[in-house]
């Protein structure tokens, strides 16, 4: 039974069990093992796995006559592997029991969520009437990211005699988790080692393929070692088997532990070498448990948004799933936001711009770790220029899609599965990532106050990247303005114009927008700084202090299509042919990927007015009306409430939401505007991965922005919390669906500030600290100051007197 902490799947069903493992991965923000039953192996049900965070490896493979180079988050060796069958007195030895086996009668997969476990429970009976119960307990611990463990607990009913069990370490695993990625390379591990300790810790050893990251995994295995132990190792797989007596009443209980080392941790050290004595000395598995819960309570009294019903227990799921990809252990490794999470191959583990939906989550509530996320771009820095200086531009161009190194990891040819052709990948041309970059630093400075970073890194990373907007800029007398030319937006459906032999489209109006924006924000940030550090920065960009005159002049005169009184995606969008959506929708029933129905149809996507996911309506997820309008009205353009809700309402007939992303923006775009669909929108982005909407994607990895954007919408959406310089903003969009919520944030070093909303009132209360009062910025521009040790509660609908504590 599903509770506000617990989250279970009562039966198994093969064709949802991928599904199963994603939503019930463990992880510790180092690595995650995803929840498929120790029993099995990959196949076209199962697929265990763990992934280690910033462990990438580079293989070539041939398609379609070309040789194509591919980066790839690893897929580690199986800890958790066991097998076991019943030795009955008197009768034949049994099978090896999975969940497959004919004699399973009973399946229960159940997720803690306040501990951070996963419990498997399974019974076989057998035509006999011989009965095994069988229990697994499963943990990545939170507080020491090197460990995991597991418990199972084997009972008999009906029967005594003898069970054998084989614990396995197998490390004959290949990346093999995406039908679309199989006819791929994806044998990364290399120079296996095996072997088993003489007190009987079983090891392995390996390397990936070419970029030579040393691997090592250590198992100790408590039970095996009150009974003769049979060892049996490979060059890829340790095995040790042993036979157990079990009667009814007296269970057989045995307990995995796992120890994680490879050549990324600091400090450097023999991975082997230490994972076998650390998990030789691991505590026991009661101890892990106690010192796991207590971690995750710590998580959850900063993390945790409450919400009540059905939404507020998805929302638990989605912060659990953020929190154990990117936990506190993330801020001390050299890694990114992968976009669909520690949990599947989906996207080879890359770093696309969906942290541009997860930063701010972080930002407001561990802001350590959303820091370390931008660090993991400044380190990048190099690599965003160089890729710059090869476009023909200066300044920072980061990748579309970025791993290890920082250069572009996008693929150039990309699978239809419904046509199975093999087609050109334009996404690359995605520039509009920059932008994402640096809005989450904006941000992330707003509500943090770290000018140490400001100043710093961020500083970089925003005029570097401000500096390859100046460059793709080009003016066009004719318009009067500057345009942006050879772009893809986030619709990623439209990559060049009908007929046309070159890829990119021209002036996406959200590009264009967004980089205006950066240029405008590079030039404040440029103001703040010493006379040293602005020096020191002209001299990193190659620019004279006069050069910066001209971003000021692009951030004003920026191009911004329409037509038809909309803002257009892009030049030349309205020229497109209308689409004849109902004909779809009865041909297809699911037309979210269109661009494959198109393409198997041998059509495309770039002749019609159809986009994949919210493209022009992001500029109203990134800013509230009343920027827009600022915004708008520097660009030298008329905006105003009309004219955007009559572009929201002209996209919204347009957009076939063929991305997780889609349903978050056009929910939160939808609530500000009061809007009678809002709820509809989301709710699909509540459930998108738990029921699988995109059909069949959230069993190759969660959508690891599209969860955090949940729960966004309901911190800066909902409740309308809104960092800025002169306080913490609260503007509430009340959503009849989500009427309260409380949760605790971070903003200007307060720590653990805990907001409460409700219909019509807001309360804040501001901990006992060394921080000044804190300010805030009520409806109608009020503003007012919480004392540290200081509760205040306030109306934010009705009559709004100048100060008016309910």
């Amino acid at each position: 039974m599903n509770t506000l902490w617990r989250w279970e799947y009562p039966r198994y069903d093969p064709k949802s069990e991928r599904l199963v493992e994603a939503m019930c991965t463990l992880g510790n923000g180092r690595f995650a093992t995803r929840g498929a039953a120790p029993e099995t192996v990959a196949d076209d049900i199962h697929y265990p796995a763990t992934y280690l965070a910033g462990c990438y490896d580079r293989l070539t493979s041939t398609v379609a006559g070309r040789a194509v180079s591919n980066e790839d988050m690893v897929r580690l060796p199986d800890w958790t592997a066991l097998r076991y069958r019943c030795l009955p007195d008197g009768a034949q030895p049994g099978a090896w029991l999975t969940p497959d086996h004919p004699t399973q009668r009973h399946h229960r997969v159940s997720l803690d969520l306040r501990t951070g476990t996963l419990t498997r429970r399974m019974l076989f009976h057998d035509s006999d009437g011989r009965r095994l119960g069988v229990t697994h307990t499963r943990l990545v611990h939170m507080a020491d990211p090197h460990l995991a463990a597991q418990r199972t607990v084997l009972r008999a009913y009906g029967w005594k005699g003898r069970i054998e069990i084989a614990s396995v370490l197998d490390g004959d695993v290949v990346n093999a988790g995406v039908d679309r990625y199989r006819d791929l390379a994806g044998r990364h591990l290399i120079n296996h080692r095996a072997g088993v300790e003489a007190e009987g810790t079983a090891w392995l050893s390996c390397t990936t393929s070419t970029s030579h990251i040393r691997i090592g995994l250590a198992i100790r295995t408590s039970a095996l070692s009150l009974a003769p132990v049979s060892s049996a190792c490979t060059d890829t797989t340790s095995t040790q088997t042993s036979v157990l007596p079990i009667k009814p009443g007296r269970p057989v209980v045995f307990v995995k532990t796992a120890a994680l080392f490879s050549s990324l941790d600091r400090p450097v050290a023999d991975p082997l070498d230490r994972s076998i004595r650390y998990a030789a000395n691991a505590p026991d598995f009661s101890s892990l448990c106690a010192s796991h819960r207590a971690a995750w309570q710590r998580l959850w009294s900063e993390g945790e948004l409450r919400v009540a019903g059905e939404p507020g227990r998805i929302l638990r799921l989605h912060a659990f799933h953020v929190l154990q990809t990117l936990s506190p252990h993330t801020a001390e490794l050299d890694a990114g936001v992968p976009a669909r999470g520690l949990h599947g191959e989906a996207y080879r583990g890359h770093v696309f711009w969906d942290e541009l939906f997860v930063l701010p989550y972080l930002s407001l509530h561990f802001p350590e770790t959303a820091r370390a996320l931008l660090m993991y771009r400044h380190r990048r820095l190099p690599a965003a220029r160089e890729a710059g200086r090869l476009a023909g531009t200066g300044g920072a161009m980061f990748p579309w899609q970025s791993g290890s190194s920082g250069a572009e990891e996008t693929q150039r040819l990309h699978l239809n599965p419904r046509s199975g052709r093999w087609l050109p990948d334009h996404s690359h041309l995605q520039h509009h990532v920059n932008s994402a970059i640096a809005w989450n630093v904006w941000q992330y400075g707003l509500a943090t106050g770290d000018a140490g970073f400001m100043h710093g890194p961020g500083a970089e990373l925003l005029l570097h990247i401000a500096r390859f907007w100046s460059s793709a800029a080009t003016w066009d007398a004719g318009l009067g303005r500057y345009r942006i030319r050879g772009v893809v937006g986030p619709d990623e459906y439209h990559d060049a114009y009908p007929g046309a032999t070159a890829p990119g489209i021209d002036d996406n109006a959200y590009t264009n927008v967004a980089a205006a924006w950066v240029l405008a924000r590079a030039l404040d940030l440029y103001g703040d700084l010493s006379a040293a550090r602005r020096a020191d920065l002209l001299a990193q960009l190659d620019l004279g202090a006069n050069d910066l005159g001209g971003w000021a002049d692009i951030s004003h005169r920026i191009y911004v299509p329409f037509h038809d009184d909309v803002i257009s995606q892009f030049h030349g969008y309205g020229d497109l042919v209308e689409l004849d959506w109902n004909e779809y929708r009865a041909r297809y029933h699911d037309i979210r990927r269109l661009d494959r129905i198109l393409e198997a149809e041998g059509d495309t996507p770039n002749l019609y007015q159809a986009s994949k996911q919210a493209d022009t309506l992001m500029l109203g997820y990134l800013f509230r009306p009343a920027e827009l309008t600022r915004l708008f009205a520097r660009l030298g353009y008329a905006f105003d409430d009309r004219l955007w809700a009559r572009t929201v309402a002209y996209y919204l007939d347009r957009t076939c939401h063929g991305s997780t992303l889609s349903s978050l923006v056009h929910g939160w775009v939808l609530a500000r505007q009061h809007g009678a669909q809002a709820w509809r929108y989301c709710q699909e982005a509540l459930l998108n991965d738990i029921t699988d909407v995109q059909g069949g994607t959230t069993g190759e990895g969660i959508h690891l922005g599209a969860m955090a954007g949940t729960l966004d919408l309901v911190e800066r959406g909902v409740v309308g919390l809104d960092p800025g310089t002169d306080g913490l903003h609260v503007d509430p969009v009340p959503l009849t669906e989500i009427p309260g919520s409380a949760f605790s944030v971070c903003y200007l070093g307060h720590r653990n500030l805990r907001i409460s909303f409700r219909p019509g009132r807001f309360g804040i209360s501001a901990p006992p600290s060394l921080c000044g009062p804190l300010p805030l910025v009520l409806p109608g521009d009020r503003h007012v100051h919480v004392a540290p040790g200081q509760e205040r509660w306030f109306r934010t609908t009705g009559p709004r007197p100048p100060s008016d504590p309910v």
